[in-house]
């Protein structure tokens, strides 16, 4: 599965109108349904990067400071997903996105912040021409006095990106486990490692440990 998401530029532009949260939603939700079918054209052939720059447009013509994804959904084909990234100025857009998103049915599912993807072993995400399946993704935990949990995140093909490839691969890792808010929650520091410690543990296995007993 091929995740893309909106590339912030360095310093985002300054938008010459930024429509209130529920102009936004209404002016997105036309958009997406006019761009529909080269959407699920391009899905249909493999090929999101088709439509990835429609995407982009669309998705910063609500705020410049969302990102969003498209991936495998866990009620429907196909999840669309908006992420505020927790920034509370940037909130109200999702809440207003996902207020005035259409009903969902067989085909589409939409979330207002990234939820846990079924299997995290099944995705692969595309960085340039760099792929990383997520199983192969390591983790060193270390439980804080603060009631969180510091993270050291090791992927095989991390000594070819740059660093802030890197951290946007961890996240998205930590993400796709756990679900954004959920992430936000619990995991406290994030840090990057070349190499694999002898401790390190999968995405499924840092799952299992923030999933409830069953006692």
């Amino acid at each position: 599965m091929r995740w893309f998401r909106r590339k912030r530029p360095e310093p985002p532009p300054a938008p010459v109108h930024l429509p209130n949260p529920a102009e936004a939603a209404v002016a997105f939700w036309e958009r997406w349904h006019a761009l529909l079918p080269r959407i699920s054209g391009a899905l249909g052939d493999g090929q999101p990067q088709r439509v990835e720059h429609e995407m982009c447009e669309l998705v910063a013509s609500v705020h410049p400071r969302l990102e969003f994804a498209i991936q495998r959904g866990r009620r429907a084909v196909y999840a669309l997903v908006l992420s505020s990234r927790e920034d509370p100025v940037v909130r109200p857009y999702t809440d207003a996105w996902k207020a005035a998103a259409p009903h969902e049915d067989m085909i589409w599912e939409y979330h207002d912040s990234v939820p846990p993807v079924p299997d995290t072993d099944e995705v692969t995400v595309n960085i340039g021409e760099h792929r990383l399946p997520l199983a192969d993704i390591r983790l060193l935990t270390e439980p804080t006095d603060d009631g969180v949990v510091d993270v050291v995140v090791h992927h095989p093909v991390f000594a070819d990106l740059g660093e802030d490839d890197r951290m946007r691969v961890a996240f998205l890792a930590l993400d796709a486990a756990l679900g954004e808010r959920v992430a936000a929650g619990v995991v406290g520091r994030v840090e990057l490692s070349l190499t694999d410690g002898p401790r390190s543990i999968t995405l499924p296995e840092f799952r299992r440990a923030f999933e409830p007993s069953e006692d």
